[in-house]
């Protein structure tokens, strides 16, 4: 029998000692036995992202592969969401319900931007395990078009009428007058976190995931840094208050997405942009927008609701505001990983799909929702039992504290399960499915947590009690509806 000498792209010159750890790693990851020193060794790989193929060999290895750098990536995220609350709170409780009231209104104009990258995920993973790395590119590309586009008229509108946003979701004019500010700068220069997150969804899905971690690691350590320079003042930079937090993150991300556009040009990705890419494909791009709908209209469905729910919350007063948001930060310190985990999972399910291997596909979405599932439930155990301490580190007014905690405990009781739900409804957007997850929101969502939050918050006069139990209600519905159109196993025939 006659072996072929690998080609001059195959050369593994340059990874002989990693392709051995991870010949090992396969061995002792299918056999669940792991040293300390081991462990470190393989977590050293997966940050370095010197292993790129998911498409054959251990899934168990894949799954720590892909999900190590994307756990990193959203830890990095909500830890910078809540040293920034931490600052923010020290101002004023006005200042922590502005914070709240513009998140979930960027969020709700984010739904574009989050349909688009649930596109890019999955077309660029299915690219790549169909070895069209030239299609991965051309994909990249007009992502960055539409985000350029959404991101344009968001300034515009973020520039103009930051005051009547923050009216219109119920803000008090003592609110408005003191907050209006971060809510025009962080609007008007939503460019740097839109372009932020596309890109990093387009490394994710060439499962690059490192690229996204060291990306945000850059970002989020420059925000830690100027946020209390733009917020409290430091030397000739003078005190913005909480428009310095929006400043401080404009700044941050900017210098991030240079560094990733650096990367996509020079060549230090999978996949390279050049010059002669950078023009309109129309067959591509409609392709993206086609896949990216269902993406859109699951997360306007999510947003929308989250809205509403503030809405609600604002009739309360600012301090049941203050609280909630805090609760929300907090609770955002612990989805964030599991989220990470749900992004690995998409990036397997696309590329897996593509190499024509659903059935491969399938078992990474399950052994990454029994692992989501395991380290839900163990935040959940600690949240109940220290929501009051952990609320009190971030604000002391009673008030706050009481809600937060409430919001924090009901709203974290259903998270085992949720680790599930998250995973799997991320798998579908892998897939390719945006429709499924979007009939999942749109019941889970629209037909059962509004109406509950209302109802109970309003009609039956429960307060935000009321409110907190609806979310909770909802995550648990979206969970089984997941699971069992999950197990029906259309998504495996989506093509994109």
């Amino acid at each position: 029998m006659q072996i072929k000498k690998p080609s001059t792209g195959q050369k593994i010159t340059n990874f002989r000692l990693n392709v051995k750890s991870l010949n090992h790693f396969n061995f002792k990851m299918q056999s669940n036995k792991i040293s300390l020193k081991q462990f470190i060794q393989y977590f050293k790989i997966a940050v370095t992202g010197k292993q790129q193929e998911f498409t054959s060999g251990s899934i168990r290895r894949a799954v720590f592969m892909l999900a190590v750098p994307m756990v990193l990536e959203m830890l990095m995220e909500s830890i910078f969401a809540l040293v920034d609350i931490m600052y923010v709170s020290q101002v004023s409780v006005n200042a922590v319900a502005t914070i709240g009231l513009t998140e979930s209104v960027i969020t709700l104009i984010y739904a574009v931007a989050i349909g688009l990258s649930i596109a890019a995920t999955a077309i660029v993973a299915r690219r790549v395990g169909e070895k069209d790395l030239k299609g991965a590119s051309h994909a990249a590309v007009q992502v960055i078009f539409l985000g350029v586009f959404v991101a344009a008229i968001v300034s515009a509108i973020g520039i103009i009428y930051p005051k009547e946003l923050l009216s219109l979701m119920g803000a008090e004019p003592d609110l408005i007058e003191e907050g209006y500010g971060y809510t025009k700068i962080l609007l008007g220069g939503n460019m740097t976190i839109m372009l932020l997150f596309l890109i990093n969804a387009i490394f994710r899905g060439t499962g690059e995931a490192s690229i996204s971690m060291w990306t945000l690691i850059l970002s989020n350590g420059l925000n830690i840094i100027l946020d209390p320079m733009f917020i409290f003042g430091f030397g000739p930079i003078p005190e913005y208050g909480v428009e310095g937090a929006a400043i401080a993150t404009t700044i941050g991300r900017g210098t991030a997405v240079l560094f990733q556009l650096a990367i996509l040009f020079y060549g230090y990705s999978k996949i390279k942009i050049g010059i002669k890419d950078i023009i309109i494909r129309v067959g591509v791009m409609l392709n993206l927008i086609r896949v990216s709908l269902g993406g859109i209209g699951q997360f306007l469905i999510g947003t929308t609701s989250w809205v509403f729910l503030m809405r609600i919350i604002s009739e309360f007063g600012s301090e049941v505001l203050a609280g909630y948001t805090i609760a929300i930060r907090v609770m955002l310190f612990t989805l964030m990983p599991a989220w990470g985990m749900s992004s690995a999972a998409a990036s397997l399910v696309g590329q897996n799909l593509g190499a024509k291997k659903p059935e491969r596909a399938e078992q990474s979405v399950w052994i990454t929702s029994k692992y989501s599932a395991i380290f839900m439930g163990v935040v959940s155990i600690w949240y109940i039992a220290f929501a009051p301490q952990i609320i009190g580190l971030f604000n002391e007014t009673p008030d706050v504290v009481k809600y937060g905690s409430l919001c924090l405990r009901i709203m974290t009781a259903p998270f085992v399960f949720y680790g599930f739900g998250m995973i799997i409804l991320n798998a579908f957007n892998g897939a390719g499915d945006t429709k499924t997850p979007t009939y999942i929101n749109f019941i889970s969502y629209w037909l059962l947590q509004l109406p509950f939050a209302y109802v109970a918050a309003i009609t039956l006069n429960y307060g935000p009690i009321g409110v907190f139990w609806a979310i909770a209600a909802g995550e648990l519905v979206m969970t089984i509806l997941a699971i069992i159109w999950f197990k029906k196993g259309y998504w495996k025939m989506t093509q994109v």
